[in-house]
């Protein structure tokens, strides 16, 4: 019991890692996991995991979430207004010969290769044990206290008309400060299924860690590869939703042993080249209650779990493959952007 919730939800880890824990199954990833990742290194090679952040492109995926848009900065003073791209300081000045740009970018968190933070997906639990629920996150923080929405700007029309939302706790800077570096493991879901869009559940994933002889330890952080990278990149920043919507495997959120075995293998952050990690439902269920998506809310909300999306394996997976090798060090932090429920990501793969 803490401060902040008198039950927790079932299947949950809070805390276990202290009652004002914001880092989740992270803590796992101290200097053993980091150590263990660097005896992985035999070639010295490395493989840049983040896609262009301008992709997958447009809106068709996602139609809240944009591509970067960059503008130059301005200059100053009597040029105020005139662009810093490109500039010639000998315009201000003609004994100065350099010529300088700078830029300016509005970037949507969670539009290209991503750390889901945990601030990114709470529930509507009964954390108080009275019976009424409330809006609540990984440990108990509470929406409307920890976690804020914005304020709503003067004038403003479009994405720009909430300002500020705060993750006040569980903000993308936790996962930064710790510096995400460790061993990882990757899962060839490619290797078995191609593009088939396919649920994999419990029992394919053990048979797929037998056939494949990869061992998950405590700690680890698990990459699975799909194939939608090598889709995503190959359509050139003109997606067709229909097609990737319906391609290559994802797990099956909805799978109970499957989320059970993440738990007990003590995965530290689940990876995928796809958009979810999960699988996107294909119709809702309406016996009862639930998550849209039960895999973040395993993950997430209730074990503090870091997912990650849309990054680019194949390059690497193709090549564990052809060496007989699943495990190497992975360097993955995100920006240390105070307060923010998720962040780009460029990870770097060493073998």
């Amino acid at each position: 019991m803490t401060h902040r919730w008198k039950r927790r939800p079932s299947g949950s880890n809070w805390g276990d890692f202290g009652p004002d824990d914001q880092r989740g199954s992270m803590n796992l990833v101290g200097p053993a996991q980091v150590m263990k990742g660097l005896e992985e290194v035999k070639e010295g090679l490395t493989f840049s995991l983040s896609l262009p952040l301008d992709f997958p492109g447009g809106t068709a995926l996602h139609p809240r979430r944009h591509a970067p848009r960059r503008f130059a900065t301005l200059r100053g003073g009597k040029n105020e207004g005139e662009q810093c791209f490109c500039f010639a300081l000998s315009r201000e000045n003609p004994f100065y010969s350099d010529v300088y740009s700078d830029d300016v970018v509005v970037l949507h968190t969670q539009y290209s290769t991503q750390w889901d933070g945990l601030a990114h997906v709470g529930a509507e639990f009964d954390a108080d044990g009275d019976g009424v629920d409330e809006v609540v996150f990984y440990n108990g923080y509470r929406g409307g206290e920890h976690i804020r929405q914005a304020r709503r700007s003067e004038g403003a029309v479009r994405w720009d008309t909430y300002e500020d939302p705060s993750a006040g706790a569980l903000g993308i800077e936790q996962l930064a400060s710790h510096g995400v570096q460790g061993r990882a493991v990757m899962i060839d879901l490619n290797r078995h299924y191609g593009e088939e869009n396919r649920a994999v559940g419990y029992e394919d994933l053990m048979r797929i860690l037998d056939a494949d002889r990869v061992n998950v330890e405590r700690g680890d952080m698990v990459c699975l590869y799909t194939g939608l990278d090598d889709l995503i990149l190959g359509m050139n920043r003109q997606p067709i939703a229909e097609k990737l919507l319906h391609a290559c495997p994802g797990l099956d959120g909805g799978d109970p042993r499957l989320l059970q075995w993440i738990t007990d293998a003590g995965v530290a952050a689940l990876i995928s080249d796809n958009f979810a990690v999960e699988l996107m439902p294909k119709a809702m269920r309406m016996s009862a209650r639930h998550a849209m998506l039960p895999l973040h809310e395993h993950c997430l909300f209730k074990n503090g779990i870091h997912l990650g999306e849309l990054w680019r394996l194949g390059e690497l997976a193709r090549w564990l493959r052809k060496e007989g090798r699943s495990r190497f060090l992975l360097t993955a932090p995100p920006l240390n952007l105070p307060g923010a429920a998720g962040s780009p990501v460029t990870p770097i793969a060493t073998v």
